[in-house]
């Protein structure tokens, strides 16, 4: 079990898993709510899932640890609140009490990248391309401690991904709590950012950006099995996600059978 407080309703929340057969799903007293993306409900500063009047809030961090530790299905997540436990605000803790259930069932099929696909809403571009298992985000904030950073990688490296921290701005933490978001954001739970710079140190000099990709991490295990081929998020979020994720599933036929657009390299940088 592991315990702490949800980041956006503060209410005290424990977590416990069970290996079980069938997919992925988390358990609201005797209510199942799917890991997948037909039940996320809201995207607003974090990922919630719902089902049968019941929902659960900030399920990212967990699924991105769990999608590193490669546990597709036979699992039952169950949680006491409405909200995941925030615990440091990274996904690093999560790996503990996977780690104890053992090994993962075998993962299903993966979901084949055969073309390019491109989504673009304004700044904020999402694709996917063939090739090796790879991640690539890139953030842009006009704060002069974050600016522009981009991280990539292989499969092999979205572990180090998992110790980073969710972030904010003290300038908007009042707007906030009064929407009712953030009610715990803490100085253990975030890094936060004021106008010099952030209000404790860094894990990593490129902290936040890691910490969007582990996001991404999170909200793409909702397809429920691998993305085989590289996905870059470029100024991404929860809603541009799982915007991007359901398109591609309605879209998946047309993966396998349009040709690459002009200009397209076929890889990621």
């Amino acid at each position: 079990m592991i315990s702490g407080h949800g980041l956006h309703t503060g209410a005290p929340s424990w977590v416990h898993l069970h290996p079980a057969e069938g997919g992925v799903r988390f358990r609201r007293g005797r209510q199942e709510i799917p890991a997948s993306l037909e039940f996320v409900a809201d995207t607003k500063r974090s990922t919630t899932l719902a089902c049968g009047g019941y929902q659960v809030l900030t399920v990212e961090h967990l699924l991105a640890a769990l999608h590193v530790r490669g546990w597709w299905r036979g699992l039952v997540i169950e949680v006491s609140a409405d909200e995941v436990p925030i615990l440091d605000g990274s996904a690093a803790p999560w790996l503990g009490l996977i780690d104890a259930l053992g090994a993962p069932p075998p993962p299903p099929q993966g979901f084949v990248v055969s073309a390019p696909f491109t989504l673009q809403q304004g700044r904020t571009r999402c694709r996917v391309l063939p090739g090796e298992q790879r991640l690539c985000a890139e953030i842009d904030f006009d704060h002069p401690a974050i600016g522009r950073q981009r991280w990539c990688g292989p499969a092999e490296a979205f572990e180090t991904l998992l110790p980073a921290r969710t972030f904010g701005f003290l300038s908007e933490l009042e707007g906030l709590r009064g929407a009712g978001l953030a009610t715990a954001a803490s100085l253990e739970n975030a890094i936060v950012y004021g106008s010099d710079g952030p209000l404790t140190p860094l894990r990593v000099a490129d902290e936040p950006v890691r910490h969007k990709a582990l996001d991404a991490l999170g909200d793409f295990y909702l397809l429920g099995r691998p993305l085989l081929g590289g996905l870059e998020v470029v100024r991404g979020s929860h809603g541009a996600h799982v915007h991007f994720a359901r398109t591609m599933v309605r879209e998946a036929m047309l993966l396998s059978l349009l040709p690459a657009a002009a200009g397209e390299s076929g890889e990621l940088p």
